[in-house]
């Protein structure tokens, strides 16, 4: 099977069933593809089709529903049908998300920050080392998209990860978009926010697009547009600081053809390039 070694260290993909079979069919050129683990659960078409881009591809599972900061606990169910499929496709990411996925039995269908507390790390952290017990590897956390400041915050965001880090062994998933929505929305400086990002536990980087409110104030992790340039730039100063760490563009909603997600590739590379050069 193809290792992320063999390819140059360029962008990938976040790869959605409407483009695989367009993606199966042109073979493109990007280092690795990271798909939704809970799409390809049900196994059938979606799950033979992983298995026919992973013979060419390194694939990064991207879970949606561990429901990580939950008070409910781990779906113990859900997590034993993710370790099934991480040990027939052999990914060489698995991350999830720092987030409420699971009200009272039911998935929201978004991710829901949790507060930055004492309680919160050391619940995290239990859900997290009951995870890569059973997955038997280190998984990324993906740090959300927040819309209002919590009362009872006893961290910043960087703390809280590089403590949760260094108590469990996982590394973190950088999502620079998620940076700048967040910043934005609580009025705080996105390029500072990164700096207290951990450089040592990072293993992968995210970008994407957002949508603002009409009034200006609020912005919206919608992941349906081409990242601006505010949050290009932000990548590019991760991209420098976290070296070698594989990048990625996501696009999950109102999906254009796959054309535009690869050139949205291209272009995050291309503009981190121009910022930094090619050393």
């Amino acid at each position: 099977m193809t290792t992320l070694r063999n390819r140059a260290l360029g962008p990938g993909i976040g790869l959605r069933a409407p483009h695989i079979a367009a993606f199966q069919a042109l073979r493109p050129a990007v280092s690795f593809v990271e798909v939704h683990a809970e799409h390809h659960l049900g196994g059938g078409f979606m799950r033979r089709a992983l298995r026919d881009i992973r013979r060419d591809y390194p694939i990064s599972l991207h879970c949606v529903g561990l429901s990580i900061g939950s008070t409910e606990g781990v779906d113990e169910n859900h997590l034993l049908r993710v370790r099934t499929l991480a040990d027939e496709i052999d990914p060489f990411l698995i991350s999830d998300h720092l987030s409420v996925s699971k009200l009272a039995g039911v998935y929201a269908n978004d991710f829901i920050p949790i507060p930055y507390s004492r309680d919160a790390l050391w619940l995290a952290a239990r859900h997290i080392d009951r995870i890569q017990e059973c997955l038997g590897r280190a998984i990324l956390v993906e740090n959300p998209s927040h819309y209002i400041a919590y009362a009872g915050v006893e961290m910043d965001e960087g703390e809280f990860l590089t403590t949760l880090a260094a108590r469990t062994g996982c590394r973190i998933l950088c999502d620079v978009n998620n940076i700048y929505v967040s910043a934005r929305n609580l009025g705080r400086d996105a390029h500072a926010e990164l700096a207290q990002f951990p450089a040592g536990a990072i293993g992968e980087i995210h970008v994407a697009g957002h949508a603002t409110e009409e009034d200006g104030r609020l912005l919206i992790d919608t992941h349906d547009r081409p990242a601006c340039n505010d949050v290009l730039a932000l990548y590019a100063t991760a991209k420098k600081r976290f070296v070698d760490v594989p990048s990625l563009f996501e696009w999950d909603n109102a999906l254009p053809g796959l054309e535009v997600l690869l050139g949205e590739a291209r272009r995050m590379e291309e503009y981190h390039e121009d910022v930094h050069g090619h050393a």
